[in-house]
This record gives C-alpha cells, structure tokens and sequence, in this order.
C-alpha cells in the first residue's frame, strides 16, 4: 500500500504486502530441512565416490596418451607460422 501526498504526487510511506509463509507449521519445516540433508548427503556420497575413481580414470587416460605418444614418431622440429612464409 502506497500513500501518496495529493499536493506533491510523491509518496509519504509504503507498507509492503505481507509475505507467504513458506511452511504452514513446524513440522512440514522440520521434514523439509530432513529432507535437504538427505540431499546434501546423497550428493557429498556421490563426490566422494567420483574422487575414489578419478585417480584410476586419470591412470588410464595418462596410459593412453603416453602409448599414442610411442606410436607417433617425433618429427623434430615444430613448424611456426613465419618458418611457412
């Protein structure tokens, strides 16, 4: 709600509408809080699982790159762009 001086058309005060309530009680509060942990839980247990395996996942790309590395022979110098004109 606005008041607003007739003279000036400013505004004298404002009351701002009231807020929802996000939950109806404590209980639906309390669930509600039980069920973000679990969440958060679920999701901390899914980042520890993706840690235990990245150093075996890294191990292998590494193996893979170091054989295509063998594979390749060097061909010496690297060409640079002025090396072209």
């Amino acid at each position: 709600m606005l008041r607003i001086d007739p003279v000036t058309q400013s505004v004298i005060a404002h009351t701002p509408a009231p807020r929802k309530r996000t939950f109806e009680d404590l209980s639906s509060a309390a669930e509600a809080a039980r069920e973000q942990d679990k969440r958060r839980d679920s999701i901390f247990a899914q980042s520890v699982e993706a840690q235990k395996n990245r150093e075996s996942i890294l191990s292998q790309k590494f193996d893979e790159a170091f054989r295509k590395a063998k594979k390749s022979p060097d061909t010496g110098k690297p060409l640079r762009e002025f090396d072209l004109d």
